[in-house]
């Protein structure tokens, strides 16, 4: 820690009295300047008043792309736990998102700048195919302000449009526990169009008992321009599939076999079957010839069947509509840059629920229930950057207003309608100060808000009202987070060792009144609000070239998540059978499911041995600190680390190219808590990460 601390303030100093010394023969900037879209406006990372990471398809170029954490690996402040593949990972972000069992809460999930989210919040992200992204984008901290539910941040995948050449790819990924992942993708440059087409087959049979899956994806994206400043793109994706689920194992279990399936799981088949689809259509340029009114609008349409199979079956059908929409206006006040924006988002949802018994993994014939389901989601946002002095100093303000509303009709009961409505206005303002031309200071404040989604709505047997189906005592989470950091891209050849430097440092707080966490009762997990939490932490990373033609990169998160005020009822069975609630104070206790400590450091090396051919080596080592896996911390999930090495090797020849690509993850085969299943009343807390396991690649591709 005090040689990373060391190297961040050595460079810092060095460039800031390089700036005063005006020393500009030793001292390069980064010329491409690097710019994102998930900020609502592109701007340059170095403009950005809060940490911004955008990730190009060359840094996972020779990974597995199975699932998103193989993909996504060294950025710190992002939390991945992993159950089985590309599902149910959960992510989080400054403990945002820790408290989801099932899918992503917390994070916003965009693809392509569309939500990928529900209109709820509630995202999972089988569509997602990391063949046909180009690129990644992640906003790490409070984004209430411009996004719906995403107190944590946002994540954008983009799709691979950005193509200079056609082209035809096939590629095939093999590996361990019957893994298998193959498809095609398919690049059109033509004269006034672009189009991508990717199709991919998966299949796991999974290192646990009961947690094969497979999963048919096809994504495709059309872009072209129909008049001088304007562009069309018609984006698109089908997937469906079916995955299994072993469930979460007792401490006792874990430790006879940490790869067992759970009896209960087993015995009744747990699953999920899903269909889902989106078309959207998008226009966005300009109004004028100077490029000063910019604008964006896009619609899409959405299908979704989803089948869960636990001790019910739950079957839903849904149909969705949706809209986003922006403009920015690019002018001066006072000879001084100011840059406006408002925008907005659509979101509706709606289909029918019904729920089935479960016979030994069979769906029964009668109807338990069935619930007619809407919900949706409307925000609006505005945005203001004003230059205060020199091209250096920036305040950014911006504010949101969501909507979220619920509503359910039990055609069981007459049609009977229950609705609950989540509305808050979010505000966040930020300095930006620039040192260097690539070496900039910043803070923010703002508040977020983050509603229930839809399956933590579901109400408990000793709720307040435990006759109606919405739980009328979940109350939305609100929070009130701060941040101050430092971040840098800087060239510097005259110096010995390092001769680029990436690098971010990020202090922030954030105190959250009523955290909505997961408890359970008789194996089905339900949701209630603590009253107060404080988190405190640090987010540091760096990516460095050497002399030597190496790079590595260091990361490290410190969270101190706490419940400063925390009372709560206990729910347990006697020997009779009979529920026992106990009043439990959980006040200073540590938010269960995230490390105070993780730390990750990799090293690579891309060599070109001739023009035509080049190798890389990967190693990257983490240590996941011990979490908590309940609110009253009487067990913890060890901790841990984890060693993965990776090697590729590229030829081109002609128009033809070839990539082959392999490695071992969890290279020492340690046994670890991979996921937490937090606040189980049965302490089914623990399912095991994988064991050491293998992988290869090999894609080929003709450019025409």
């Amino acid at each position: 820690m005090k040689f990373i601390l060391f190297v961040f303030v050595f460079n810092a100093a060095l460039f800031y009295a390089q700036e005063n010394g005006q020393q500009y023969d030793t001292l390069n900037y980064q010329t491409d300047d690097i710019i994102v879209t998930g900020t609502r406006v592109a701007k340059k990372i170095i403009d950005i008043p809060y940490p911004v990471a955008r990730i190009d398809k060359a840094t996972f170029k020779y990974l597995p792309k199975g699932a998103v954490n193989q993909v996504i690996e060294d950025v710190p402040g992002v939390l991945f736990q992993s159950r089985y593949g590309n599902h149910d990972v959960r992510i989080s972000m400054r403990g945002f998102g820790s408290r989801s069992n099932s899918g992503i809460r917390g994070v916003r999930i965009l693809l392509d700048g569309i939500p990928e989210s529900e209109p709820d919040g509630q995202t999972r992200i089988e569509a997602i195919d990391f063949n046909s992204i180009g690129s990644v984008e992640i906003v790490k901290g409070n984004s209430s302000s411009l996004y719906t539910n995403a107190p944590g941040g946002v994540i954008n995948f983009i799709s691979d449009v950005d193509i200079r050449k056609s082209s035809v790819n096939l590629f095939n990924e093999y590996g361990s526990f019957g893994y298998r992942r193959n498809g095609f993708k398919a690049l059109v440059n033509g004269d006034n169009y672009r189009l991508m087409a990717t199709y991919t087959y998966h299949n796991y049979k999974g290192f646990r008992q009961h947690s094969e899956d497979y999963w048919n994806i096809f994504n495709s994206a059309f872009e072209t321009s129909p008049a001088k400043n304007l562009n069309l793109q018609v984006l698109g994706y089908f997937a469906d599939g079916l995955i299994r689920l072993p469930g979460s194992l007792q401490l006792a279990e874990y430790k006879a076999d940490p790869y067992q399936g759970a009896k209960t799981e087993k015995d009744y088949d747990y699953r999920r079957v899903s269909k889902k689809g989106r078309i959207a259509v998008r226009f966005d340029g300009f109004f004028d010839s100077e490029r000063k009114n910019e604008f964006e609008a896009t619609a899409y349409g959405t299908i979704k069947y989803f089948e869960r199979a636990q001790k019910t079956f739950r079957i839903m059908n849904r149909y969705g509509i949706g809209a986003t929409f922006r403009y920015i206006n690019k002018s001066e006040i006072a000879g001084l840059d100011n840059e406006f924006s408002v925008g907005g988002d659509l979101f509706y949802q709606a289909g029918p629920v019904e729920e089935y018994g479960n016979i030994a993994g069979a769906k029964a014939d009668g109807v338990v229930s069935l619930v007619d389901e809407a919900i949706s989601n409307s925000g609006y946002y505005i945005q203001n950057s004003l230059e205060l002095y020199d091209k250096k100093f920036y305040l950014l303000v911006t504010g949101r207003y969501d909507d979220v509303l619920f509503d359910q009709k039990d055609q069981d009961l007459g049609s009977r309608s229950i609705t609950r409505d989540f509305n808050a206005f979010t505000p966040k303002a930020a300095l930006n100060y620039k040192l260097l031309p690539n070496l900039s200071v910043y803070a923010s404040a703002g508040y977020s808000f983050d509603s229930p989604a839809g399956n933590e709505m579901d109400n408990f047997p000793t709720s307040s009202n435990p006759g109606i189906m919405l739980n009328p005592d979940l109350k939305p989470q609100k929070s009130l987070n701060y941040e101050a950091g430092i971040k840098g891209n800087i060239l510097t050849p005259d110096l010995p060792v390092i001769k680029n430097s990436m690098f971010e440092l990020t202090f922030f707080r954030s105190t959250i009144r009523d955290e909505i966490v997961p408890f359970e009762v008789f194996g089905s997990v339900y949701y209630r609000n603590a009253a107060e939490t404080v988190r405190n932490g640090i987010e540091l990373g760096g990516n460095f070239l050497t002399g030597f033609g190496t790079h590595f990169v260091i990361n490290y998160t410190y969270s101190g998540f706490k419940y400063d005020s925390y009372n709560a009822l206990a729910l347990s069975l006697d020997t009779s059978g009979n529920v026992i609630e106990t009043a439990q104070d959980y006040s200073g206790k540590e938010v269960p499911s995230v490390p105070r400590h993780n730390f990750s450091f990799s090293i690579n090396y891309d060599y070109s041995i001739t023009a035509e051919f080049s190798a890389y080596t990967k190693l990257r080592y983490n240590y996941m600190d011990g979490m908590y896996t309940n609110d009253a911390n009487s067990e913890n999930a060890p901790s841990y680390n984890l060693v993965n090495f990776n090697l590729g090797l590229n030829y081109d020849f002609g128009p033809f190219n070839i990539v082959l690509s392999g490695g071992v993850q969890n290279l020492t085969n340690v046994k670890y808590v991979g996921f937490i299943n937090i606040n189980s009343t049965s302490n089914r807390f623990y399912e095991a990460g994988a064991p050491r396991n293998y992988f290869g690649s090999l894609n080929l591709s003709y450019t025409i």
